[in-house]
């Protein structure tokens, strides 16, 4: 081999040998590092995108999307993880625990003090708030939005703040501030403060040193990681709510959302957020405020993302060498009735009361939780405060009762008569019809007037369903014996013969789901069916087989209803047959209620076959 062919081989494999240098060392990495900005950029666009964006102001301003998301990149095992990924400042009052992160300024870990996940005293205490990445991310963000085409560097999820001041843990009676500097003459300030309960007072400042005014427009947000598990029962809303202005109570489903994707709602005023059952979190912009708001769902890989935020149309503008600042708030806590209308009087939140769903029969709903919550301050028993409403129910609708119960025992007196009518024109009905017609009239009876006791107490039950099922005053509260939880079902299980036999029926397939009747169920179902046997069984088979069969079929029905529910009915059940027996009795008809109940177990004859011809 000459030199020459030596040297063209040794110049081509170190040709080789430099391009998969590059190629390793220096291209992969770059192009892998522009693949994931590509991909966080994408990520963050999305997402930027589901912030409402005021339309222009009167002064021709107009806002830009703020660019604050999560990184998708940024993921955790699970949330004490998250937690101690970056630096934060603690949270501690009497009701709230938890931590805001430093890194974007976020409140993402609150935890409630004074609630516990179950009945076990020991168990852990609820857990509102999560970091961005964890599992069930959730949390609260403020921020500020450039106008359109500025190119003003705002603080974002990925802005580390300073504390400032000697506040290193954020009380009832200590607010924090933080503090950032975009390095472009903007100094940024958000002051936190909390009071004893679950409001947060945000105050965003910012101070100018450059030559120039800027105008900003503040914006927050409710952002929700994940889909949460909820009890779709129809009288109370989960999922994103808010009032908003003309558009009043507005309210999604986390499916209508995902089938909606973005919902706005221009140019107006209130509150939005995100509720559970016992808990919710909203931000809330000063009551004379105009905001842009939004609901919004977008995807995170397989991880839906629920938001619900508002940008007010109004910049803020910062004089050069001044200052200027803007205040929200916001709510994350359980739904006290009397901590939520405090908060509307006090600071004149636009129905601020409706963070609590009460329902079709708010009018009835709303009377009936207060009565209940008085009468547990004088009983000190929910239990006993269930019962006690039963008896003022039954004392409000007496004179109706009186009059219903009256009506039947004069329809009792009349049975022979009625029954000779039947006998007598059995073959002409219209005008058996006729003189039955013609018999009320001279006795003065109405005969629907024994469906009034049972139609009354439909509106009031629902009530004190919605009651019992949506107030958190009723979660854990015990009743005494095996009850624990009023808002639960009633624990026992007459089949698993209360705790001896190890199974669980509810595993069935089908029919599992009615394989839960506990003791208070089943007493509630004789009540019922005692109730019934004031009354002679009706002549027509069919109405005598559905008698029989309706206390066993709601005995079923209300296995699964809370415990609290059963125990009023089963008490009603027994106040209306002591009622109606009294009743009755003064009125001269006849009451053989024990009587009722030998017949049913006693044996019938079987009728006659007909002789054969």
């Amino acid at each position: 081999m000459n030199l020459d062919n030596r040297n063209v081989i040794l110049a081509v494999v170190l040709s080789m040998l430099v391009l998969f240098g590059w190629q390793f060392f220096v291209a992969g990495p770059q192009l892998e590092r522009q693949q994931r900005q590509n991909e966080i950029a994408a990520q963050q666009q999305a997402e930027q995108e589901a912030l409402a964006v005021p339309a222009t102001t009167a002064d021709g301003t107009q806002p830009a999307a703020a660019a604050d998301q999560p990184l998708s990149s940024q993921t955790f095992a699970d949330r004490a993880t998250a937690i101690a990924a970056s630096n934060r400042i603690a949270i501690d009052t009497e009701d709230l625990a938890g931590s805001i992160n430093l890194t974007g300024a976020r409140i993402d870990d609150l935890r409630l003090e004074k609630y516990r996940e179950t009945v076990d005293p020991n168990s852990p205490i609820i857990t509102l708030l999560s970091p961005s990445g964890a599992p069930g991310g959730y949390y609260v963000e403020h921020g500020w939005a450039p106008a359109a085409g500025a190119t003003t560097a705002l603080p974002d999820a990925n802005s580390v703040w300073t504390v400032e001041g000697d506040a290193t843990t954020l009380t009832a009676a200590t607010p924090v501030t933080l503090r950032y500097d975009n390095g472009q003459g903007l100094i940024f300030r958000r002051t936190i403060a909390l009071d004893e309960h679950y409001l947060f007072t945000i105050t965003q400042s910012v101070e100018n040193t450059g030559s120039g005014d800027a105008a900003l427009f503040p914006y927050a947000r409710v952002v929700r990681q994940g889909t949460p598990p909820v009890q779709n029962f129809f009288i109370q809303h989960e999922g994103p709510i808010g009032v908003l202005g003309s558009n009043n109570y507005v309210a999604r489903k986390y499916h209508d959302l995902q089938n909606e994707r973005q919902v706005d709602f221009p140019a107006t005023s209130g509150w939005l957020g995100i509720a559970d059952k016992y808990w919710a979190t909203a931000v809330l912009p000063k009551p004379e405020a105009s905001i842009n708001a939004r609901f919004a769902y977008t995807s995170q890989g397989t991880t839906p993302i629920y938001q619900t935020n508002y940008v007010e149309t109004q910049p803020v503008v910062v004089p050069a060498g001044g200052t200027a600042s803007v205040e929200s708030f916001v709510f994350a806590g359980a739904k006290e009735d009397r901590v939520i209308t405090a908060y509307q009087t006090e600071h004149g939140f636009d129905r601020l009361e409706l963070l609590i769903d009460w329902g079709w029969f708010h009018f009835l709903t709303k009377p009936m939780h207060w009565l209940l919550v008085t009468l547990y301050g004088l009983l000190g028993n929910f239990g006993l405060a269930v019962l006690a409403v039963t008896v003022i129910v039954k004392a409000i609708f007496f004179p109706l009762a009186n009059r219903s119960y009256a009506s039947m025992a004069a329809m009792r007196r009349v049975q022979p008569e009625m029954k000779a009518i039947q006998e007598r024109l059995k073959d002409d009905r219209p005008a058996q019809q006729q003189a039955m017609m013609e018999l009320y009239k001279k006795e003065k009876i109405n005969p629907l007037s024994g469906c009034w006791p049972i139609l009354i107490q439909i509106p009031v039950f629902f009530a004190l369903y919605t009651v019992i099922f949506i107030s958190i005053e009723m979660r854990h509260a015990p009743f005494f014996g095996w009850i624990q939880d009023l808002a639960a079902p009633d624990p026992t299980n007459i089949f698993t013969l209360f705790g001896l036999i190890p199974w669980n029926p509810m595993a069935l397939p089908l029919v599992g789901s009615f394989l839960h009747l506990g003791i208070w169920p089943v007493i509630m179902g004789i009540t019922m069916w005692v109730q019934m046997k004031l009354n002679p069984p009706p002549p027509d088979p069919t109405q005598a087989m559905i008698f029989n069969w309706m206390p066993i079929i709601f005995t079923f029905m209300l296995g699964a209803f809370p415990a609290g529910l059963v125990i009023y009915w089963a008490w009603n059940n027994t106040l209306s047959v002591t009622q109606q027996w009294v009743i009755m009795k003064r009125h001269g008809a006849e009451v053989n209620l024990f009587g009722n109940i030998l017949d049913t177990f006693r044996r019938k004859p079987k009728p006659a076959e007909d002789s054969k011809s």
